[in-house]
């Protein structure tokens, strides 16, 4: 095998890890210093040559090969992340605004699932505001959404416009975002959606985690099922049981509660009342002041 082919059975590997929602690889200082060796040898021309001419099965001669031997990584290996945003240092506005531009640019252009950007009028990123303590997040785009490059403008996204408003909060004072940035495609059927695959979500996934990062915000809200299976993976339960109960993603407090496309289908105000009730928590916990008023909504039909 030579070079080029190493090369690129290499970055096969890595786009197929990262696919399956890997973040990292451990790389030895001794290796990458190799790695900046010369790759052939000055004989290596003569063996490309040669090559048909060799008995199959042959062992070459160690001189002619033109790697160096591996080195004995050392115990500790440092990490290389595809998007690196140290938490645990603050950024300022600009670093934001920079870090999201960078990352909405590289986003706009990715193509790992084919049939997602064979299918994709748009590469739906997100919306809103990057400085916010409060972030929501859904599962994919719809059609609505696909058409207009922003998550949330159907019915689903009105409802939910009416929620913030009743929270006294405004759609631009807060970020909203999807698990997937492409609509799952829907082969032979012009209307209608369908939940992204498990590998669709891990392929993506990575896009979300990093706008977490670079928002940092104190509350996340995941807005369905798809939603927290997308950032925790596979539940053992299902949204009636897990809604109202806090998660932690990143150190984050995360409320999952119902989609709104959910109480679409189901108007029953006791229904209404759970996601209010779960948002009456995000407010406790953002410190928004909750008003007598606020907390008799969708007490009575």
């Amino acid at each position: 095998m030579d070079y080029s082919e190493l090369l690129d059975a290499t970055i096969d590997h890595l786009e197929e890890q990262q696919a399956r929602g890997q973040r990292y690889v451990d790389v030895a200082d001794a290796t990458l210093e190799a790695l900046n060796r010369p790759v052939h040898s000055p004989e290596a021309p003569a063996r490309q040559q040669n090559t048909e001419r060799e008995r199959p099965g042959a062992t070459r001669p160690s001189s002619r090969v033109g790697f160096q031997p591996a080195p004995v990584p050392p115990p500790e290996v440092p990490k290389v992340d595809l998007f690196v945003y140290d938490r645990s240092k603050p950024l300022s506005r600009e670093e934001k605004e920079n870090a999201m531009a960078d990352l909405r640019s590289r986003a706009m252009q990715c193509v790992k699932c084919d049939q997602l950007v064979r299918s994709r009028q748009n590469v739906v990123f997100g919306v809103g505001n990057i400085h916010t303590d409060l972030m929501f997040i859904g599962e994919a785009p719809g059609m609505d959404e696909d058409q207009a490059g922003e998550p949330f403008v159907g019915k689903a996204g009105q409802l939910l416009n009416k929620v913030l408003q009743t929270m006294g909060l405004q759609r631009e004072n807060i970020y909203i975002g999807n698990v997937l940035k492409c609509r799952p495609d829907t082969p032979g059927q012009r209307y209608g959606n369908r939940k992204p695959t498990p590998t669709e979500m891990n392929t993506c996934l990575p896009y979300l985690q990093a706008q977490i990062d670079i928002i940092r915000p104190k509350v996340i809200v995941c807005l369905g099922g798809t939603a927290v299976e997308g950032l925790f993976g596979k539940a053992q339960t299902g949204i009636m049981k897990l809604r109202g109960n806090w998660m932690t993603f990143r150190d984050i407090p995360t409320m999952p509660t119902y989609h709104p496309s959910y109480l679409l289908r189901n108007q029953a105000i006791t229904e209404k009342r759970k996601l209010w009730e779960d948002m009456l928590q995000v407010m406790e916990r953002l410190e928004i002041s909750v008003t007598d008023k606020h907390r008799g909504f969708f007490l009575k039909g």
